[in-house]
Order: C-alpha cells, then structure tokens, then sequence
C-alpha cells in the first residue's frame, strides 16, 4: 500500500498595492520576493499581487521565475465610494491569506476593510507599509485621510515606513503606538551597482564619448516635478545631456519643457529600465527633483553606483547620503539652488568623485538589501508566528 504525501501548505501572502509599476516601493516589494523565493522555503511561498491601479503593473516582468507569484483575477477594486457593502466584498476577498500586505493611501479601503470585519470574517493580521504621498499631499497631508488612516490601521499588526520623517508622521498625526510603527531603511543589493554598464545598454539612447550625463530615476509623476531637473540642464555645458529613466503620464510635460527651453536634443526618457544596476553606471551625475519623498531608492542606487548626489532636502535624502554630499542637498521648493548644485557638481569631475566614493561606502553599510530583507523577514515572521522567508 502506497501512503499519499502531501507537502505542507503553502503561506498565502496577499499583496495590496496602490500601484504596482516599478516605482520604489514595488522594486522593494519585488526584491524581497525574488530573494525569499530561492530554496525549499521559497517554494513554500505564495506571493497575490493586486493593484489599485489595474493597468499599473511595470513591476510584474521584474519578478524571479523562482517566485509563486499570481495576479488575482477578479479582486474587488480597492479604491471607489465608502459604502460598507463594498468594504464586505473587499473583506470577503481577503479571505483565506495568512498575511495582508498593503500599500500607500491607495489600499487604505482594504486597511479599513479588514479593521471593521477581520474579527467576524476571520481575517489573517494585516502590515501596512506607507512609502510616501502623491502630488495632493506633497505640500501638505490632508486632515480628512489623517483621520482615516488613524481608523482603517485600528487593527494593523505593523505600521512600516522607510525614513524618520514618516515614523514622526504615524506617531505624532496618525497617532499610532510606539510598537506598532517600524521603521526599515530600504536596501539594494550594493554589490550589483559596481559594475561599469555598456554605452549601449539603453534603448534609444547610446552614450557617445565625450557625453556627460546629468540622470535620475523616477517614476514620471507630478510629484517628481521633472521638468525641474530639465531646467536645472540649461546652464550646463553642452556636452551635459539629462537621462531619466522611467515611465509615467507626465512624459509630454518634461518633452515640452525641453522644446520650450530649446534643449530637446539634450534631454532622453528612454523608458522604463527592469534592472537599474545596468543602467545608473552611466550617470556621471544623480539628481533628485522631487516635491515629496522618503527614503528614495534611487538616491540609494545612486550612491552604490558611486555617484554624487544633487537633491532637495526631502524625506530622509540629507542624512542618507554621505556627509561630504550633504551641502549639495539644496532647500525643498528653492530650484536656483537645486540648479547651482548642480552646476558646481557638473564642472568638477574630482570633486564629484570624492563624493561619489564617500557614498558608495555609506551605501555598502547602511544601505544593503541583506539588512533590509532581514528585517523585513523578522517581522513578517513575528506576525505569521512562524520562520518563513529564508
């Protein structure tokens, strides 16, 4: 007689995103993913993706084959009218998970969901992450969704932010308790960002010798006010070309820009790059332009890549990078200044690689994607009451 053996039942892991294109945060999600999907744990994972934004998936071709990942069809959507027939269906659908992650004020409706139904619907516990804010809150949160968020994580397990400015946020405005908010630097695997990528790495675009490149990456959103860093190009020298990497809806505002400047021939959005350890290399400068961040993982790419940084002092950015950068970290809102940085990075190459040197080694000890993972597997770990992310 032959006994039947069964493997033991996989850990369902359910993912509610605010989007899920390759922005910050779903590169993170996807690097945790791809690093806990390797070996027999790994394949005892079940990662359900689910996107406020259904066409927002650029992150999804950027997932390991090794990773159990699945794209639920048919999930409730997570933003629309608060009705408590449609949170029902939100908490319905949430059934049978053994843990909720959700993402940003986007998967709010499903963080409320699940604090007014996970007792009666027996919901498995839920981990907030909150990674930023869009364009309507750059200048300013809202009090309506202040008070929101204070309901809809009553029964959040955990609270994760990546930067001080967002820990000061969920404690002293959304009022959560000391032990519920977690604070976890994001990481990159550092060791990929030393390698010197081809000339021809990008699509449409080729490095030509003698070329400068003055690059970030982003997301091509309002809240990165791009078109700040295509004014920030005008007074460089005109070997100096702008590279941004990424996609959004605001890629017609940043080419205007550049029409309107008369510096279209100078500034390249070759689109979104699945693996930016390839690519960020070719930058001889990094800069940030955006309203509103946290602990941006382009700034921290950057510095693996050993790349000053120029930036407005947003979120976490001043104390991320290393102190000899800091004084190019300009005043939030204060473009000649963010464009005088740049300028003095641009016409000193040995300067620029003093800083760059100094970041690289601040990225390779505070910034590593093993600490990150790490942490992060504590306290998913914590919370399911099990080991299982290896």
């Amino acid at each position: 007689m032959t006994q039947n053996r069964t493997g033991p039942a996989p850990i369902k892991l359910l993912h509610l995103h605010s989007t899920f294109d390759a922005g910050g945060k779903e590169r993170r999600a996807v690097a945790l993913m791809n690093r806990w999907g390797k070996g027999a744990s790994g394949r005892n994972l079940e990662h359900h993706i689910v996107s406020a934004q259904p066409g927002a998936m650029g992150a999804k071709s950027l997932i390991d084959k090794q990773v159990r990942a699945f794209f639920p069809f048919g999930f409730p959507p997570l933003a629309g009218k608060l009705r408590i027939a449609r949170l029902q269906q939100l908490a319905r659908a949430m059934q049978g998970f053994d843990l909720i992650l959700t993402y940003n004020w986007g998967a709010m409706d499903a963080a409320l969901a699940h604090a007014i139904f996970a007792p009666s619907m027996g919901l498995a516990p839920l981990i907030h992450h909150e990674d930023g804010f869009n364009a309507d809150e750059s200048t300013g949160l809202k009090r309506s969704r202040n008070w929101y968020r204070r309901v809809a994580l009553a029964r959040a397990s955990n609270l994760m932010v990546p930067s001080r400015q967002l820990e000061d946020i969920a404690l002293g405005i959304w009022h959560q308790p000391r032990g519920r908010v977690l604070r976890i630097p994001n990481g990159i695997d550092t060791a990929l960002y030393a390698r010197k990528p081809r000339p021809d790495v990008l699509p449409r675009v080729v490095k030509r010798a003698g070329e400068k490149w003055l690059g970030t990456l982003a997301g091509l959103r309002a809240v990165k006010n791009l078109p700040r860093m295509v004014r920030a190009l005008v007074d460089l020298p005109p070997e100096w070309h702008l590279v941004i990497l990424g996609e959004g809806p605001e890629r017609e505002a940043i080419q205007a820009e550049a029409m309107r400047l008369n510096i279209g021939h100078r500034v390249h959005l070759p689109g979104h790059v699945a693996d930016p350890s390839a690519a960020v290399g070719l930058f001889d400068l990094f800069a940030l332009s955006s309203d509103s961040e946290q602990a941006p993982l382009s700034v921290i790419e950057a510095m693996a890549a050993g790349l000053a940084v120029a930036s407005p002092a947003v979120g976490d950015v001043v104390e991320m990078v290393s102190e000899e950068n800091r004084p190019f970290i300009t005043t939030p809102g204060d473009d000649a200044a963010l464009s005088r940085a740049v300028a003095e990075l641009a016409v000193d190459p040995a300067l620029r690689q003093r800083l760059g040197t100094a970041n690289r080694a601040r990225a390779e000890v505070e910034y590593d994607e093993r600490v990150m993972a790490k942490r992060y597997a504590d306290a998913y770990s914590r919370v399911l009451g099990r080991e299982a992310f290896g």
